[in-house]
């Protein structure tokens, strides 16, 4: 399990500029990203209620997602769907509330919930948006657009880092639309 990319972007732009490093900040989110900070940063989270938490500071997409989107017909590489990490090994999607991952040495993000994709992603490549969303067997919707979560200890992280997984003690809440 490890990093394969690292984003961030200073302006509210769909993608994300690969970085060789971005540092992850205790409590705010990834420095000098446009979603660093303790409130909201998203557009439409702001226009509901600028006060809320973020609970969306950091965005990770496992790169497994690349490769079942390639099958379909798209190439995307890390960064392009606004992800702050992208990620190799760990199934991001079945992480309960609440996981820690610890990223590098010293760096550990919260899992809050699942990113609900928007109209953008459809924007960007046309029909996307259907490619990231799935139903169960139950007919439920399946959200592939990777996950969200908020910074609890700051540190650096780096493509090539290790990612180790700490589930929150039971009983374990799925991860939902944050």
């Amino acid at each position: 399990m490890r990093v394969i990319a690292v984003s961030a972007h200073p302006e509210h732009a769909f993608s994300k500029q690969n970085q060789p490093v971005i540092r992850l900040l205790a409590g705010l989110g990834v420095e000098g990203d446009a979603h660093c900070g303790a409130t909201v940063k998203h557009r439409s989270r702001v226009a509901q209620n600028p006060d809320q938490p973020n609970l969306r500071q950091v965005h990770l997409i496992h790169a497994e997602l690349f490769e079942e989107l390639e099958t379909a017909g798209f190439t995307l590489t890390p960064g392009e769907l606004g992800e702050n990490i992208t990620t190799l090994g760990v199934e991001l999607l079945s992480l309960p509330v609440g996981t820690q991952l610890q990223l590098g040495e010293t760096a550990i993000v919260e899992l809050t919930g699942l990113r609900n994709p928007c109209a953008q992603i459809e924007s960007f490549q046309k029909g996307l948006l259907a490619a990231v969303l799935g139903r169960d067997s139950q007919e439920n919707l399946i959200r592939k657009a990777g996950v969200m979560g908020v910074v609890r200890i700051s540190g650096s992280v780096a493509s090539g880092d290790a990612i180790r997984v700490v589930l929150p003690p039971e009983p374990h809440q799925p991860l939902e639309r944050v």
